[in-house]
């Protein structure tokens, strides 16, 4: 039995059914990505996997038990999240913002730590905002607030991390170093990661499992080799293309067609 997965759920917003009769398995010490067009129920699926939406039929299990089931602070020492959309409380630092990760650790018998201290402390140096520690999270620009939510995760310190577009509103550079610190977390420490990620490439680079999803469905899952094919990529995104061996990696990397343009008239 895998740690976390999805057993037959119905899910959706008031009447809007997004996915219907879905079932997945995160593998365990995976770095699961999962891809899709807009509005197919990637982010759905996420939120259901993280015990913020609760399916109207079937059930999230996490290490066999029904998610909503257990305790909400139970959950967070087990599972992360870095939701798509995160706002911070007005005049908050952006160390004691990083610091709330702590809080699934706290109890009546555990206060705060010099432990606690210096896992906020490498989470920040890890998301490169360890010298914004006292300032403001609302000054900070979209890439910046980005970095810092994810410390925020980081510091949580669970073996399950589910992250929701964590490349949003950051440039290249950044992009390739969140996605490289994710693949750190994996690869060194045995954390299972689950992300949504829009660049199928990135995806394709990073990912150990790939789930590929259309229409609230999964249509294909399992290594990025297996499952980044021409054929998938036009019937999922309705993209013609090629795919090749990435120069660098030897992972797939899907090449669009150049468009079709008529003839110039000389």
């Amino acid at each position: 039995m895998q740690r976390l997965s999805a057993e037959s759920v119905t899910l959706g917003y008031d009447q809007r059914v997004i996915a219907k009769d879905l079932s997945v398995e995160i593998p365990d010490r995976s770095f699961t990505v999962i891809v899709g067009p807009n509005a197919c129920g990637k982010s759905t699926l996420l939120r259901a996997l993280s015990r913020m939406l609760k399916p109207s039929e079937g059930q999230v299990l996490l290490d066999g038990q029904a998610i909503h089931s257990l305790p909400a602070k139970k959950v967070a020492r087990t599972l992360g999240l870095l939701p798509q959309s995160s706002i911070a409380p007005d005049g908050i630092t952006v160390g004691d913002l990083v610091a709330r990760g702590r809080y699934p650790h706290q109890g009546l018998l555990r206060q705060w730590s010099p432990e606690d201290e210096r896992i906020v402390q490498e989470s920040m140096a890890a998301t490169g905002v360890g010298e914004l520690g006292e300032r403001y999270v609302d000054e900070l620009s979209g890439g910046q607030r980005q970095r810092v939510w994810i410390a925020m995760a980081l510091a949580q310190q669970t073996p399950l991390l589910l992250l929701d577009e964590p490349t949003t509103f950051l440039d290249i550079q950044h992009q390739i170093e969140v996605l490289d610190l994710c693949a750190q977390l994996h690869e060194e420490q045995g954390r299972t990661l689950v992300a949504v990620l829009h660049d199928l490439n990135q995806a394709a680079r990073y990912a150990s499992h790939l789930i590929a999803m259309r229409d609230g469905e999964v249509v294909a899952e399992g290594t990025p080799s297996s499952v980044v094919t021409a054929e998938l990529v036009e019937r999922v995104f309705g993209v013609r293309c090629q795919v090749i061996p990435d120069p660098q990696t030897g992972t797939p990397l899907v090449v669009p067609a150049a468009p079709r343009r008529a003839a110039l008239v000389g």
